[in-house]
């Protein structure tokens, strides 16, 4: 199984650095993981530049995703899963041979309305908005739950 994370900016602070490393090495004993970094395009914050910002960001985001592959688009918007639910999901798509994933994370006005259509599936993290830092540690954290889930480790403590 393959991994592709695609999001827009790098981390800024150690404690994001410590938790993205982390879970990602535990990530990595279970499925192999890329990261993609994009740089974040610059912009007054006006509307007609957070349209172009949103726009040209989620051009750039969707030219990196691996042929093939199933897409999910992290927004607040999208659809909420438990963990449990985001493990069987992870399980039956793999099980239906889908076994390259790529994660999209915005930057910070999110993603166009034509990247979220093209995607496999819309998914929220939270009904709280997060930053697109904390959202990458997050789902980084999740992807490790789900395999772990998968497996019946000890780690959900369920």
């Amino acid at each position: 199984m393959k991994i592709t994370i695609v999001c827009v900016g790098k981390l800024s602070l150690d404690f994001l650095h410590q938790g993205a490393d982390e879970y990602s090495k535990r990530v990595k004993r279970y499925a192999a993981l890329k990261i993609i970094e994009l740089k974040e395009e610059k912009g007054s914050g006006q509307n007609s530049a957070v349209a172009h910002i949103r726009a040209r960001e989620s051009q750039r985001l969707e030219e990196k995703i691996p042929a093939g592959a199933y897409c999910i688009v992290l927004d607040e918007i999208g659809r909420q899963l438990s963990s449990d639910e985001f493990a069987a999901a992870l399980e039956r798509r793999m099980l239906h041979g889908s076994t390259d994933w790529c994660f999209i994370i915005g930057g910070a006005y999110g993603v166009s309305t034509e990247l979220r259509k093209r995607a496999n599936m819309v998914m929220s993290l939270s009904r709280l908005t997060l930053t697109h830092q904390m959202a990458r540690v997050l789902l980084l954290e999740q992807l490790y739950r789900a395999f772990t889930i998968m497996r019946g480790e000890p780690y959900h403590n369920r």
